[in-house]
């Protein structure tokens, strides 16, 4: 499924996001400004931008307060991976070098709040007290939900209800801000602003569960990084919980994490995973979610827009199918 289609209505406007991204690599200071080129010069599906023009093309599509959002929206994540990576000391995404390899974590971490600072000076653009507020609530709930990751690495003793509670906090949450945000600023009818958030939430629950599966059955020149990495940091992702559900015992992601010197425990944690039903069982959850994201989207008005978000849903969950 092509991207580019699902974009077609907003692809010259996803261009302009782009713009105000690199309007912030223009700064006095040239060690930040190489900074910025390397971490909002490169690629990226854009789905959060993207998520939050479709939104704001249901009622009155203002571009002067829809691109701050967008522009926003992406920094905001782009600050959380680059935190991520200095917390877990990755060395790799998206097949590049990540800032912490290049620059080492402290340097990592003050140019991540950089660009959340940066991201809090576009959404001040919309000029939209109830979008700055979600915007300020929505970075706290991503930071309690990577607090929440960080305190339950290696943790066995993980139910289902407190990984979907993690991930809600850290993937969904923003998902979620894209379509709200974008609903707010169009002047949608609070219903529509439900639906649409709504739709970001579940749809980003869905996102996060095929990563997770990804991070099993990809391999390193897809993912960009190396296969496995969620469990090699003692993050227990649906894949790895249904594992632990059928052998509780004699278990590899058990042995891993009682023994984080032995790399073998992962590579056959992944095989398992691999060559059993639990990659199909993970993939029907996430479609559950999608199903979710949209079953009101038939309530706002019907338009090519309305189209894209049910064709966005369908390739969140076909990837790498």
């Amino acid at each position: 499924m092509d991207l580019n289609a699902i974009y077609q209505s907003i692809q010259e406007d996803l261009s302009r996001v782009k713009e105000c991204l690199r309007s912030i690599i223009k700064v006095e200071f040239p060690w930040l400004a190489k900074q910025l080129d390397y971490v909002v010069g490169g690629g990226g599906k854009g789905i959060r931008p993207a998520l939050t023009l479709l939104s704001g093309k249901f009622y009155r599509y203002n571009l002067e307060l829809l691109l701050p959002m967008a522009a926003s929206v992406e920094l905001m994540h782009t600050a959380t991976l680059i935190h991520d990576d200095a917390i877990d000391k990755s060395m790799s995404r998206r097949g590049k070098a990540t800032i912490f390899k290049l620059w080492g974590g402290e340097p990592a971490i003050l140019l991540g709040d950089y660009l959340f600072a940066k991201a809090g000076e576009f959404v001040s653009d919309t000029q939209s007290p109830r979008v700055i507020k979600l915007f300020s609530q929505t970075l706290a709930t991503i930071s309690s939900g990577e607090l929440n990751q960080f305190f339950s690495a290696y943790n066995l003793k993980q139910t289902r209800d407190q990984y979907f509670k993690k991930i809600s906090g850290k993937t969904a949450s923003l998902f979620a801000l894209s379509t709200e945000s974008g609903a707010i600023l169009s002047g949608a009818p609070e219903k529509s602003v439900r639906i649409l958030r709504d739709y970001g939430h579940y749809l980003g629950i869905a996102f996060q569960i095929v990563d997770d599966i990804l991070d099993f059955i990809g391999t390193e020149a897809e993912l960009g990084k190396p296969v496995g990495s969620d469990l090699a940091q003692g993050t227990i992702t649906l894949p790895a919980m249904l594992l632990l559900e059928r052998s509780p015992e004699d278990n590899p992601v058990k042995r891993r994490f009682e023994n984080r010197d032995d790399p073998d425990n992962i590579r056959q944690a992944i095989e398992l995973i691999r060559n059993s039903p639990i990659v199909d069982e993970c993939y029907a959850v996430a479609n559950e979610y999608c199903a979710k994201a949209c079953q009101h989207l038939n309530q706002l008005p019907e338009n090519n827009n309305r189209e894209a978000l049910l064709k966005l849903a369908e390739y969140v969950v076909a990837r790498n199918r």
